[in-house]
């Protein structure tokens, strides 16, 4: 699990059609590196959230044991505290 930021969602007139009725959104972790992650708690733009980079989790955050996904936000972050900040 790592902790990133939404910057962005996709939007998109055809997909896959295992992808049906799951929202996609780009992501940002702390490094810059963007990437785009399906939604299980609908989050926005500049929510920070929890995210799953596993497909086996990802199966479990989506209700979903068919879609083949690696990245999934799976929690929004409401507050964190780091050690020694």
């Amino acid at each position: 699990m790592r902790i990133s930021k939404v910057v962005g969602n996709v939007i998109s007139t055809v997909k896959e059609q295992g992808f049906s009725g799951h929202k996609l959104m780009i992501i940002e972790d702390i490094d810059g590196k963007r990437e785009i992650a399906f939604d299980a708690v609908e989050a926005g733009v500049g929510d920070t959230v929890l995210v799953v980079a596993d497909g086996g989790a990802s199966n479990i955050a989506l209700d979903d044991n068919y879609v083949v996904a690696d990245v999934t936000i799976c929690g929004i972050i409401d507050h964190y505290n780091l050690e020694n900040e």
